[in-house]
């Protein structure tokens, strides 16, 4: 995991809380949930494969 994998994830995070709080000042909550539900999925997407490489190296760790 590299560091722009870390400036990645702090730039959606900056950019759906700006998008949020616009959303939500015009009375569009609903909109501004489903960018959060958006910036939370694709960052879930970039984290998925170095969590299952953690959990398969602790497998291969702890098997005989």
């Amino acid at each position: 995991m590299g560091v722009s994998l870390i400036f990645k994830i702090a730039a959606v995070g900056i950019l759906v809380t700006i998008l949020s709080q616009v959303l939500k000042h015009s009375g569009r909550e609903e909109q501004a949930f489903l960018v959060s539900l958006a910036g939370l999925l694709l960052v879930l997407s970039w984290i998925v494969p170095y969590i299952f490489e953690l959990f398969t190296t602790i497998q291969s760790l702890f098997s005989l």
